[in-house]
């Protein structure tokens, strides 16, 4: 069998993130016992992303190679098997095949996050550790406008989380909006790709705006310094989603 590729979705409240960790459960350690007792082989699972701890993914790629002859499983029928022995907050979506050489970390276009906030400051059980509550009043308005001076090709140094020793900060950043459905405000920001903590901490940033705190100037400012000290806080894991992949001639 050739080296598969699967779509799969997770809610990340329960897990220490993506990558297989000592002494701590997370979804990629779940994939890999869930697909050696499918394939019944020892199975080697690689992700397109290093999800941190409580961050979620509505698509997420990975790639399942086999170390040894695996079951004979159609793969029509492969995301069912999975799922069947899959905890129910992880799914898998789709299965396909992929060359030998592929990397679903290096072998795409980039990546869409989407960061949900709920604005009041009453709570609402149905968003709890599924969006960040922040009770204070945000002008969503000049979020977007301060979002928009993200848009591009920058040294995203001041957006990178203190003690990350990626050298090369320069990411491209297609686009990034900002849209308030009653309390609900969704951050939504697609890049090639993101530095550690960035999409956090640009919303941590833009939060600063929402309360009238940093304006547009600050912003391209912030970028122009690179000085992590100049950006916003870093806001919590439980309102952000790998909410796509981008393959190809996809559109951001």
């Amino acid at each position: 069998m050739s080296k598969l590729l699967l779509t799969i979705s997770y809610l990340g409240t329960r897990y220490a993130g993506w990558q297989v960790q000592p002494n701590a459960d997370t979804v990629q350690a779940e994939l890999c016992r869930a697909a050696d007792s499918v394939f019944g082989c020892r199975c080697l699972v690689t992700g397109c992303s290093r999800t941190d701890a409580g961050v979620h993914a509505r698509e997420f790629l990975c790639t399942v190679g086999f170390d040894g002859t695996p079951n004979a499983v159609p793969r029509d029928r492969v995301p069912a098997a999975l799922n069947t022995v899959l905890p129910d907050d992880i799914s898998v979506l789709t299965c396909g095949e992929c060359e030998d050489g592929f990397h679903p970390r290096y072998g795409i276009r980039g990546k869409e996050y989407v960061y949900l906030l709920h604005n009041s400051h009453i709570r609402d059980p149905f968003l709890e550790g599924r969006a960040y509550r922040f009770p204070s009043p945000l002008d969503a308005d000049a979020m977007a406008e301060c979002a928009r001076e993200l848009i591009g090709y920058h040294d995203f140094a001041a957006f990178m989380a203190a003690g990350s020793k990626i050298e090369d900060t320069r990411r491209t950043v297609f686009d990034f909006t900002v849209t308030r459905e009653g309390d609900l405000v969704s951050f939504t920001v697609s890049a090639d790709g993101f530095l550690y903590n960035m999409v956090r901490i640009m919303v941590g940033t833009l939060i600063d705006a929402g309360l009238g705190k940093k304006n547009a100037g600050d912003l391209r400012r912030i970028l122009e310094e690179g000085d992590r000290a100049n950006a916003g806080p870093t806001v919590p894991a439980c309102g952000l989603y790998l909410n796509r992949i981008l393959k190809g001639d996809d559109t951001p």
